[in-house]
């Protein structure tokens, strides 16, 4: 089975971008890819700040992506850019270590104006690292994220998840093995 990695590039510990990588990944896991998430914010900040690619954790991070068919990268919109927490990790990775490797590129802002972040911003990026395919990324605004105090999952407004389902469906349709389809989220 694919195997998909769930990337979080915000630095915060309640982040809607996490939330929205997180229900990106449930219909993926649901049609039997093997999903593993992993939170940028995690990652040891001297070591990023650094570029110590010889750390402990900056080598387990780049170990899944190595593993990884395809990946979905969230990342917030801040000063109409993706994170700079996501770009320290991204230069940290070897130049090639998306290569061969189908990518949905998500973001998540307070304006439908940062929606450009993903096509301007982020996909250069992605490309240069040699993803392939960089799948037709999502725009989820900050208003369409609900998340419940009692602790039960985050929810998007219809017409964000519809967006989302769209995409991770055409994510799914990107990876290899028998089990490519993806049901709606």
């Amino acid at each position: 089975m694919p195997r998909v990695l769930l990337v979080s590039g915000s630095p915060s510990a309640d982040s809607r971008t996490a939330a929205a990588v997180q229900l990106a990944g449930a219909p993926l896991a649901a049609a039997g890819h093997r999903t593993d998430t992993l939170a940028v914010r995690d990652l040891p900040p001297g070591a990023l700040l650094r570029a110590d690619t010889a750390d402990p954790g900056l080598r387990e991070a780049a170990a899944r992506v190595a593993a990884a068919d395809a990946l979905v990268i969230g990342t917030p919109v801040y000063r109409a850019s993706f994170s700079g927490l996501l770009k320290s990790w991204l230069d940290v990775l070897p130049r090639h270590a998306l290569r061969g490797k189908a990518v949905l590129p998500l973001a998540t802002g307070g304006s439908l104006a940062h929606a450009l972040v993903l096509d301007y911003a982020l996909r250069p990026v992605l490309g240069s690292m040699g993803a392939a395919p960089v799948t037709q990324g999502c725009f989820v605004l900050d208003a369409a994220v609900t998340r419940p105090a009692d602790g039960a999952p985050a929810r998007l407004d219809p017409e964000a998840s519809a967006r989302l389902a769209r995409a991770v469906t055409w994510l799914g349709d990107a990876l290899p093995g028998p089990v490519a389809a993806v049901a709606a989220a």
